[in-house]
């Protein structure tokens, strides 16, 4: 039985996607601070659906069209002409519930439609708010999983790979695991798990730095605790619903 398990890889940037087969996988697109953190939060509260799109335009375009709410950031403040940005704070139940968010981020949204336009099979996002609801999802699933870390701006982030670490180190068992960076992930989670805010902090992560600047060390913590909002964003006809 052991040959017929389903591969695992992990793709650590956008700009490494290329390197590995979608056709007949499913993509977790993992942007943790704070894309997929956000969608997931924003469905567990009610919302219809999120709308991933990659330009600003775009978003206040769609956004007028199916009487939704434009949202998103561009290098982590709230973009130009749009009322929402991305902190899962701002999607509470009693305002999303029921609601279309439509949503621009700066690398999220953008590997999302690159996963997309190389074929995947299937294309869930995943950030430690959902990690649980991903494993199981993967697991009952069981087909080949690319986990596709957003980064920033192509560059390697460390809390994307601890969130791909720490799927790697839950569902091993179930998987093929051939890929070094499945491996360095799953290694640098368990030296972090303990205290992934402490970690990032001490490994003065990029991003850590970005968004404490901007006064949101609370998003951090929030974005880097498990199974607030247990759900699994599947895109399915141009937008995530809750799988």
């Amino acid at each position: 039985m052991h040959n017929n398990k389903p591969s695992l890889y992990t793709s650590f940037s956008p700009a490494l996607i290329d390197l590995y087969d979608l056709s007949n996988a499913i993509v977790v697109i993992i942007d943790v601070l704070r894309a997929t953190s956000t969608i997931a939060t924003a469905l567990h509260n009610g919302a219809k659906s999120v709308i991933p799109v990659d330009s600003v335009g775009r978003c206040i375009e769609i956004a007028r069209q199916v009487d939704g709410i434009s949202a998103g950031e561009r290098d982590g403040k709230i973009a130009e002409g749009l009322s929402y940005g991305n902190s899962p704070f701002e999607y509470p139940a009693e305002f999303i519930g029921g609601k279309t968010l439509v949503l621009t981020t700066t690398n999220g949204t953008k590997l999302l439609h690159m996963a997309l336009n190389r074929g995947a099979l299937h294309i869930v996002t995943g950030s430690f708010p959902n990690l649980s609801a991903v494993c199981d999802y993967l697991l009952v699933e069981n087909k080949p999983v690319i986990l596709g870390c957003a980064a920033w701006k192509d560059r390697v982030n460390i809390e994307d790979m601890l969130f791909a670490g720490a799927v790697v180190n839950r569902v091993k068992d179930h998987f093929s695991i051939n890929c070094d960076s499945s491996q360095v992930a799953e290694t640098m989670y368990l030296s972090a798990s303990a205290d992934l805010f402490a970690f990032m902090k001490a490994k003065n992560a990029s991003h850590y730095h970005r968004l404490n600047n901007y006064g949101l060390e609370k998003d951090i913590r929030y974005c880097l605790t498990a199974d607030l909002a247990p759900v699994v964003p599947l895109y399915t006809n141009g937008q995530l619903v809750k799988g």
